[in-house]
C-alpha cells in the first residue's frame, strides 16, 4: 500500500474542514468533541458518547449522517429489547409455492446505528452488538449476514441515572474506539443556542461528502505514514497502563489491551489527515489518548475510593511516558 501524498492529503482535508464547519453549526461550543467524533469516524471506529440528557448527543449523530449522506437508524435501548429486535429475525414466508423462513434485517443493517441509552438494554441484547461491532456482520440461526459498509455504532449513555441500567462489560467497551464525555455548555453557548434554535426543530445540514468521496477519505487514512518512533511510543504508552509497568499505573487493576494500541494508531493517522499531514506524530497520539484509553482501564477499589478517575491515570501516563524510548520520563525531568 503506497503512502499518502501531500496532494491527496490536502484535497481530503478540504472535505474534512467542510464537515467540521457543518457539525459546528449543529452543536455549538463543542469544537473538541466534534473533532474527536470526526477523528473516530475517519478511523472507522465506534464511539460511545456519555453525557447528561439534552446536551445534543443525538443531534450530533443526526447531523453527521446527513452531512455524509449515510443511512442511519436509531434504536432506543430498553430493558425489554430483544437481540432479534436489532439484528433481525427469520420470518415464515411463502417462496415459490413453499413456506420457508426468510431473514428480515433489523436496524443493525445501516451505515450509522444510533444506539440511544445503550446501558438500559439487558446484557443479552448488548452482546448481540459484539459480533456486529467487531466483524461487521451478524449471525442468526447459523446464517451469517454482512452489514453495509461503512458501518458505525454511535452509542449514548447517561452517567447518572443508574437505576435500571446494565453497565457495559469490559469486552464490549473495548469494541468502542472512543469514549467521549459530552460536557455542559457555558453561558455564552447557551445564549447562542437560545438565539438560534427552536424547541422541536432540527438544524439544517447540507450534504458534504458523497459515499464515493467518503470511501476515498477512509482509504486515505490507512495510507497515512506511522513513523517507527511514534509506533514505539504507542506500544510503551499502552504497556505502561498495566500494573507494575509505571508509577501512574499504581491505581490500575487491569490495563489496556492490544486493541487499544491499534486504536491509538488508527486514530493518530486520522488526526494527522485532519491536520493535513501525510504522517502521524506524537502529538496526534496525545490528542486521542484520553478518548482511547479512559474506558479500557479498570481501577482498583482503593483508587476509586481516593477519587481517582481513568482520566487522572491517563493524564499521569502522558506525563510519565517519554516520546523517545531511552529518554528520561517527563515526571523526572519536571522534578
Amino acid at each position: 500500500m503506497s503512502q499518502a501524498t501531500e496532494t491527496e492529503v490536502a484535497h481530503a482535508a478540504q472535505h474534512i474542514r467542510s464537515l467540521t464547519q457543518a457539525l459546528q453549526q449543529v452543536l455549538f461550543g463543542q469544537e473538541e468533541l466534534i473533532d474527536l467524533v470526526i477523528t473516530g469516524v475517519l478511523a472507522r471506529g465506534h464511539i460511545l458518547l456519555e453525557g447528561l440528557p439534552g446536551l445534543g448527543k443525538t443531534e450530533l449523530v443526526k447531523g453527521l449522517s446527513r452531512s455524509l449522506r449515510l443511512d442511519t437508524k436509531r434504536v432506543q435501548f430498553t430493558p425489554d429489547l430483544l437481540p432479534g429486535d436489532i439484528t433481525g429475525n427469520p420470518v415464515l414466508q411463502e417462496v415459490n409455492g413453499k413456506r420457508e423462513f426468510v431473514f428480515q434485517p433489523g436496524p443493525l443493517f445501516t451505515n450509522i446505528l444510533l444506539a440511544d441509552e445503550i446501558n438500559r438494554a439487558s446484557p443479552k441484547t448488548q452482546s448481540a452488538l459484539l459480533e456486529a461491532m467487531q466483524e461487521r456482520r451478524v449471525t442468526v440461526l447459523g446464517q451469517t449476514h454482512d452489514l453495509p459498509q461503512p458501518f458505525f455504532v454511535l452509542a449514548t449513555q447517561n452517567p447518572i441515572e443508574l437505576e435500571g441500567t446494565y453497565p457495559l462489560p469490559e469486552a464490549q467497551l473495548d469494541r468502542f474506539l472512543f469514549k467521549l464525555e459530552v460536557t455542559r455548555n457555558n453561558v455564552a453557548t447557551l445564549e447562542r443556542i437560545v438565539n438560534h434554535r427552536e424547541l422541536g426543530t432540527d438544524p439544517v445540514v447540507e450534504p458534504i461528502m458523497s459515499q464515493e468521496t467518503l470511501d476515498e477519505v477512509l482509504g486515505l487514512v490507512r495510507r497515512i505514514y506511522l513513523p517507527v518512533p511514534v509506533a514505539n511510543y504507542i506500544a510503551r504508552l499502552v504497556d505502561a497502563t498495566h500494573p507494575g509497568q509505571s508509577t501512574a499505573a499504581r491505581g490500575i487493576r487491569y490495563g489496556a489491551s492490544p486493541r487499544a494500541a491499534l486504536s491509538l494508531a488508527s486514530a493518530a493517522k486520522a488526526r494527522a489527515l485532519i491536520n493535513e499531514r501525510p504522517h502521524a506524530s506524537f502529538e496526534d497520539v496525545r490528542f486521542v489518548a484520553h478518548a482511547v484509553l479512559r474506558h479500557r482501564i479498570v481501577l482498583e477499589y482503593n483508587a476509586r475510593i481516593e477519587g481517582l478517575t481513568a482520566n487522572d491515570i491517563v493524564r499521569a501516563l502522558l506525563e510519565e511516558v517519554p516520546f523517545q524510548a531511552n529518554a528520561t520520563p517527563k515526571t523526572m525531568v519536571q522534578a
